[in-house]
């Protein structure tokens, strides 16, 4: 573990309510490290954005707190928003149709399971609430890839590796046009590209602007996922989406 990083991260606690704005002098005494330390502490938070300077002087500085964590928090609010209004209707939609239910987000260059809801079944998927996996593999990543903005979505599939999960070849070409699908029909769909002898199928849960900004995500055993049920789970899947996107202020134009 490197206590560095952690002795530069504890410096934000000393930010307060009370205290929101400190010297260097007032950091170095209150953290107990010598000046020249703290100094190389705050300057790598500050290059960060976690701190900025708000004035310096020949013998002092002074810093606040920076809008990264503003940026931040409002990133947490916003994934705690979205997973609090949407578990009940994952729970529901678990009870009516028995399949593993999950809630996916975009994470950076990744996908983030940020909720799952599991069904009766015997089958348990490889999946856990904070797990990541690849934005190409899985219907509830590709759904996201499909709806991020195009320079976004070119340089993830510009890499020049993109595994695969299960050892299944990726053409980019291939997955270019799936894109093209899942934007084009409002869903996406996997068989086997996580889990072997699986299949998925995700929905758009979009907020008040109307952007994309999670997949509602249903997953279990392939053969599951056929005739008449395959009917069911799209459309009780799709109905839920819907809900979950109306409670965050989505209105269809």
């Amino acid at each position: 573990m490197n206590q560095s990083v952690i002795k530069a991260l504890k410096l934000l606690d000393l930010f307060t309510e009370e205290n929101p704005e400190l010297t260097l002098k007032d950091i170095a005494d209150r953290s107990r490290l010598p000046k020249p330390t703290a100094y190389r502490m705050l300057t790598a938070l500050e290059v960060s954005g976690f701190l900025y300077k708000t004035k310096e002087t020949e013998h002092d500085s002074k810093y606040r707190l920076g809008l990264k964590l503003l940026e931040l928090g409002q990133l947490v609010s916003d994934n705690l928003e979205v997973r609090g209004i949407a578990l009940p209707f994952m729970k529901q939609l678990a009870e009516e149709i028995n399949e593993v239910i999950h809630l996916v987000i975009v994470n950076g260059s990744e996908a983030t399971y940020i909720e799952k809801v599991e069904s009766t079944r015997a089958l348990r998927l490889y999946t856990r609430i904070g797990k990541s996996s690849p934005l190409h593999a899985g219907s509830g990543p590709k759904l996201l890839l499909a709806f991020l903005p195009k320079e976004k979505q070119d340089e993830i599939l510009s890499k020049s590796e993109l595994g695969s999960i299960t050892n299944k070849p990726i053409s980019v070409e291939k997955l270019r046009e799936e894109l093209r699908t899942i934007r084009n029909t409002g869903y996406s769909y996997s068989i086997g590209e996580q889990d072997a002898d699986t299949t998925g199928i995700s929905y758009p849960i979009y907020d008040y602007s109307n952007k994309v900004i999670a997949a509602l995500a249903v997953s279990g055993l392939s053969s599951h996922f056929e005739g008449e049920n395959l009917n069911k789970i799209k459309e009780k899947a799709s109905q839920t989406a819907v809900y979950i996107s109306e409670e965050l202020g989505y209105r269809k134009e």
